[in-house]
């Protein structure tokens, strides 16, 4: 007799919801969380926004396999937890992986289910480039500058060391999202999408 391996689903939704309201919207992810803690196969779940006052929330579950998943999303503690963020949370996207490591290995399986208007397509890789040294490029001038000036005595392999780890973060969360939204109309084609709830 052959046993076929548990294979763990991962499940990324995205969220959108009022700003204003963060503070709800935490305890809800919250309360959702240590719902889902009860239930057999659960193995952690996440929760991040997109920038600093974003209404744009990215939530990640993950489960042994797909049997203790299908347990907890059709539970009656899930449906009411659902419906406890009427008004407050609207749902946009959802996407289940599975494979060992869920998001770094091929799927062996790959669901995604999109509510309201489907995301953009992703700007060529030409605009892409364009963009990330639009922002890089005064970043590490600047950065070059001071190290050069400051820390001149620091061996070059730390100066590179500190300026990376100075860049990374602010690339990351501060520059890029900004000038991707001032560039939004010509990387996609047409101009950025008004906020919703």
């Amino acid at each position: 007799m052959t046993t076929t391996q548990a294979v763990p689903v991962t499940v990324a939704v995205s969220r959108r919801a009022d700003p204003a309201r963060t503070d709800e919207v935490v305890a809800w992810m919250r309360a959702g969380t240590a719902l889902a803690e009860s239930f057999p196969g659960f193995l952690g779940a996440g929760f991040v926004r997109s920038a600093p006052g974003s209404g744009e929330w990215h939530v990640m579950y993950r489960f042994a396999d797909a049997d203790t998943l299908r347990g907890w999303e059709d539970s009656p503690q899930r449906r009411w937890w659902l419906g406890s963020a009427q008004g407050i949370v609207e749902h946009t996207r959802v996407e289940r992986r599975t494979g060992i490591e869920g998001w770094f290995d091929p799927p062996v399986d790959h669901v995604v289910e999109t509510f309201g208007e489907p995301e953009p397509a992703a700007p060529p890789r030409w605009k892409q480039a364009v963009t990330i040294w639009l922002a890089f490029f005064p970043l590490s001038l600047a950065a070059t500058l001071l190290t050069t000036r400051f820390l001149s005595g620091v061996p070059l392999a730390g100066r590179t060391l500190l300026m990376t780890l100075v860049l990374t973060p602010l690339m990351t969360y501060l520059v890029l999202p900004r000038i991707t939204r001032v560039l939004h109309r010509w990387l996609h084609g047409r101009p950025a999408p008004t906020p919703q709830m």
